[in-house]
């Protein structure tokens, strides 16, 4: 059993992250957030490489991959804090690949896949890039319902998350099959991990050069400590993205509790992860100067939108209970 990306999975990482290092620097996340606007030329070359139908089948336009892929293309917009609609509208397309009605992929998968249209995810209290949408999922615990922006009551509302538009919404929408909710909570997840990953990078650079009494403050035991935590959460939380986002593709029976486990760990490490990276940074570290405070305020707006880490657990303590009562029956 392979536990590892494929060949062509590491290549479209590698080529995301690269992409991203150059056209989505830190100093562009501050613009675009200042501004209250995506960035549009990073958004045209997403679209032009085909990426928001990554999950999309051929006859609608996308690439015919998976949400493994996905996950990988997330995980990178994690990483650098991109200030674009990706997450929402190619995790859009993918659902409604995946569980719509032929009727809602003929609609939407078109549109969405080229780049023409966008779309928002979320709940009706936050929903991420539903103003500017053509079309927006919403979540109702196991459920999902697809939305008509135009049909919508959308009001725009402002988070902490200045490099991302939010808003609530009101409105009646059409059912999508089962798994939808499952599979925006894995995409949640894998875009989460990539935070994480970018805040321990940063923060291992900070402890490395950062030097009190003669030495790197990173030998510190209390701070190579925090450290590992680091670590170890953001590795937790990738093996359970990927976990749901494999289920997703390969094991669709086993996507509710992948993508509660995925949730859980993500919820929870993205807001402990980010945390301790502020910690770590010092007096520096709770600046507006300081640009980890981006990543912090990514992942505490992804938990949210994933709805925290309790309400996860519980769900995995319900299926955990319900396979047992299914083995000893």
């Amino acid at each position: 059993m392979d536990f590892d990306l494929n060949d062509e999975q590491k290549q479209i990482k590698q080529v995301a992250h690269d992409l991203l290092a150059a056209r989505s620097p830190f100093s562009k996340v501050r613009e675009a957030a200042e501004a209250g606007e995506y960035d549009p030329s990073l958004w045209r070359e997403l679209v032009e490489l085909g990426w928001p139908g990554i999950a999309v089948a051929g006859e609608y336009g996308g690439q015919e991959l998976g949400l493994v892929e996905l996950a990988v293309l997330l995980e990178e917009l994690g990483h650098a804090c991109a200030a674009t609609p990706f997450l929402s509208t190619a995790t859009a397309a993918a659902v409604i690949s995946a569980t719509g009605t032929e009727d809602q992929r003929a609609r939407w998968l078109p549109a969405l896949a080229s780049g023409e249209a966008t779309a928002g995810i979320g709940t009706r209290q936050l929903a991420a890039d539903a103003a500017d949408a053509a079309v927006v999922i919403l979540l109702d615990g196991d459920d999902a319902a697809l939305l008509d922006r135009a049909q919508a009551d959308v009001e725009p509302l402002v988070a902490i998350d200045p490099t991302r538009r939010f808003a609530t919404v009101a409105g009646d929408g059409e059912p999508l099959g089962a798994g939808a909710a499952d599979r925006v909570r894995a995409a949640l997840a894998a875009e989460i991990v990539g935070v994480c990953q970018r805040a321990l990078d940063m923060t291992l650079e900070y402890v490395k050069d950062r030097r009190q009494f003669g030495v790197p403050v990173g030998s510190f035991q209390a701070v190579s400590h925090r450290c590992a935590q680091m670590l170890l959460s953001t590795e937790t939380g990738r093996s359970a993205a990927y976990f749901a986002a494999w289920a997703a593709d390969a094991d669709p029976e086993r996507l509710p509790e992948a993508a509660a486990l995925a949730a859980a760990a993500t919820a929870a490490g993205g807001r402990d992860v980010t945390a301790a990276a502020i910690q770590a940074h010092g007096g520096i570290g709770f600046t507006w100067e300081a640009d980890v405070h981006w990543l912090y305020k990514r992942a505490q707006l992804d938990g949210a939108l994933l709805g925290g880490a309790g309400r996860h657990r519980a769900a995995l303590a319900r299926l955990g209970a319900a396979r047992l009562d299914r083995v000893a029956g």
